[in-house]
């Protein structure tokens, strides 16, 4: 009886293993992102204007770790944060070339800044691929805006 406990213990401990290892991403495993993002409706923010964003002075360190947080999930299978183009262009020294309410309105809604921008437009054509909508508000961009600031060395 104890052998049979033990084995039928054995035996669920290395499923519930194997469930939780099977399921957990590594730094090698590429998140699929249209798959996560599949039943998710997009959202579209509204145009940005200069002024909307007011930039703190030394940066905001808790945004900053969020901001890195959504990089790493959202971002980062297709910017680097140097100046070297993955599927996009690097991120290294975006804040200098961009203002904040363009680098907001890139992230929050794509589709006016292709049918608007001709910097956008300029971009898609480097690139040859549109960026996809990540379904960011503004509050999560003006995060990652804050850890691309950090990224060019504010």
């Amino acid at each position: 009886m104890k052998t049979k406990l033990s084995l039928l213990l054995f035996f669920f401990s290395a499923f519930m293993i194997e469930s939780c290892v099977s399921k957990t991403p590594t730094h090698k495993e590429k998140l699929d992102l249209q798959e996560l993002t599949k039943n998710q409706p997009e959202e579209h923010g509204a145009e940005v204007k200069p002024g909307d964003i007011q930039l703190t002075y030394p940066l905001n360190d808790q945004w900053v770790t969020e901001g890195k947080s959504i990089y790493d999930v959202k971002c980062s299978s297709c910017h680097k944060l140097t100046d070297e183009k993955l599927v996009g262009p690097g991120w290294k020294g975006v804040t200098k070339r961009r203002s904040p309410e363009w680098i907001i309105n890139m992230v929050t809604n794509v589709d006016m800044m292709l049918e608007k921008d001709p910097v956008a437009q300029r971009l898609l054509e480097d690139c040859l691929v549109r960026m996809p909508n990540q379904n960011l508000n503004r509050d999560e961009a003006r995060k990652v805006l804050e850890f691309q600031r950090k990224n060019d060395g504010e």
